[in-house]
């Protein structure tokens, strides 16, 4: 049975249409995750659900412990990641509402932990090109059609830190960088699901125009989670569809992300690093 790793974004705080459901409360050698995960099975495919934020949406995205959620579901057996996250659209042609299959970032964050190698004596670099698993998106394209949602298949996400929303004049340089869509939680997400070794893709839910489209009203939080109810079931219907398109994990470049990484000579990698890189990289340590 294939196991598919989801992390809900603002709003999807469960996953329904899970049978043999049970919670597991999963510490990491990075902290604890956002929550407890539940672990189900969808239409034959075993999966893991994560709600980034938290059930009670207690944690702003600068707070989130992105290390120990993706770490928390490669624990527990996770193939692959999907992330549900909601964003603001910076073109005409992104309605609200319409789903972005994203694949490529931009960072703007600022204050996160984005690395695994960081103050245990370990230097790795792992490939990043292609951040978003090619495969794994065009499944979700599959799902995302097959469901008749308003799908846009590519765009670039520019991750910004927040918590505020943006100023009018950073909307309108990110868009004069022709991104598509912005929000607040896809890195350092994406990069950690690069170094866990996990083929990664982003349903990008657009809720709002950002602050950039005049003949809109700025984005609040009351406008956006309006448009949040209805994408959740846009989601939900997504994920469902996709147990049938689910591709190979092995076939994916990510699963070997750390195969070549590693520049620490592994004779000098000390007991406490092996110990606590054991959950990612066992096999090449």
């Amino acid at each position: 049975m294939r196991t598919l790793g989801v992390i809900g974004g603002s709003g999807l705080y469960r996953m329904d249409g899970l049978s043999d459901v049970r919670e597991h409360r999963v510490t990491t050698t990075y902290g604890d995750p956002s929550d407890v995960v539940v672990e189900g099975v969808l239409e034959g495919v075993r999966l893991l659900f994560l709600p980034r934020h938290g059930r009670q949406h207690h944690l702003p995205p600068h707070q989130i412990n992105y290390r120990a959620n993706v770490l928390a579901l490669k624990q527990l057996g996770a193939e692959q990641l999907v992330s549900v996250s909601a964003v603001g659209s910076m073109k005409e042609t992104i309605h609200p509402g319409d789903v972005v299959l994203v694949d490529q970032f931009i960072d703007r964050t600022r204050n996160r932990a984005s690395t695994y190698f960081e103050d245990i004596g370990v230097v790795a670099h792992v490939s990043f090109g292609d951040p978003v698993d090619a495969a794994l998106r065009q499944a979700l394209h599959r799902a995302a059609v097959e469901t008749g949602v308003r799908v846009h298949d590519g765009g670039t996400y520019v991750c910004m830190e927040g918590p505020q929303f943006s100023t009018r004049a950073e909307s309108n340089l990110y868009r004069g960088w022709g991104v598509d869509v912005i929000g607040m939680t896809g890195l350092p997400e994406a990069k950690l699901a690069r170094e866990a070794e996990l083929p990664y893709a982003t349903v990008a839910l657009a809720t709002d125009y950002d602050c950039w489209h005049q003949s809109e009203a700025d984005v609040t939080v009351d406008a956006v989670v309006a448009v949040l109810h209805a994408n959740v079931k846009k989601a939900q219907g997504i994920l469902s569809a996709l147990t049938k398109f689910l591709p190979d994990p092995a076939a994916s470049p990510a699963s070997s992300a750390l195969q070549y990484a590693f520049l620490t000579n592994r004779e000098h990698i000390s007991p406490e690093a092996r110990l606590k890189l054991a959950p990612l990289a066992a096999r090449y340590l």
